[in-house]
């Protein structure tokens, strides 16, 4: 008789080799085909539902990136990963930054992940800060670096980017504060868009704080200072 636990392991191991499988022909299928939704999508639904919030709906429109303002393009990267065209999926600068600033103030801490991070993340893993997630992200990461390019890893982050109240997506941001779609907001109303990306469930696009609305100015003087659309252009991501 076999030991149990054999098994057990047994079935494991071709469990994860399936998952993986699966999951590599996510990556190759989305490196062309829109994306229909996200983990964050499914797990804040099934959350809501969990809390019997029937209100709450998980909302996203594809667009492709030529259907999506240069401004918003440019505004997250100003915003979130201005080494993005450049790095290959990690911004060790940034980490080492975010780990010292962290080490000092426990109580207020900064994340360092860029683009491509929050792509893998948002698109195929769960919320959290366990290191069997970072660990995954990694991983994940560097994989859509090698396999996808930089302007398909950034439409695929404004598809899925959370804006807040089950708001996924750019065009559904655009459509739902600004009445307009993705392709004709201004760079104040990405900027302001791209200002509340760290926590838009405690920062509002919609009723913007003094503090995001500073941070909506950075963010246009740093849009501004990396060269506008010449910027997009010159890293081929228009």
């Amino acid at each position: 008789m076999k030991n149990p636990f054999s098994i057990l392991w047994h079935w494991l191991k071709r469990i994860a080799v399936w998952i993986t499988v699966l999951w590599f022909v996510a990556v190759i299928a989305f490196s062309f085909l829109p994306v229909p939704f996200s983990m964050v999508m499914i797990e804040r639904q099934i959350s809501a539902l969990m809390s019997i919030n029937l209100s709450y709906v998980s909302r996203s429109s594809w667009v492709d990136q030529n259907q999506i303002s240069p401004y918003m393009t440019l505004a997250v990267i100003a915003a979130e990963d201005q080494k993005f065209p450049k790095h290959w999926g990690f911004d060790f600068d940034a980490i080492e930054t975010a780990m010292a600033h962290n080490k000092k103030y426990q109580s207020r801490m900064r994340g360092a992940s860029t683009i491509s991070q929050q792509t893998a993340k948002n698109l195929f893993l769960w919320e959290g800060r366990s290191w069997v997630r970072k660990g995954l992200e990694a991983g994940m990461t560097v994989v859509l670096e090698l396999l996808w390019s930089k302007k398909r890893i950034l439409t695929v982050y404004l598809n899925i980017a959370d804006f807040g109240n089950g708001i996924f997506g750019v065009e559904e941001a655009a459509q739902h504060y600004f009445g307009k779609p993705a392709s004709r907001l201004t760079a104040s109303e990405a900027a302001l868009l791209a200002a509340v990306l760290p926590n838009p469930h405690r920062y509002k696009v919609s009723a913007p704080s003094a503090y995001i609305l500073q941070r909506q100015r950075w963010v246009l003087r740093q849009m501004q200072l990396m060269g506008g659309d010449n910027f997009l252009k010159q890293h081929n991501l228009r």
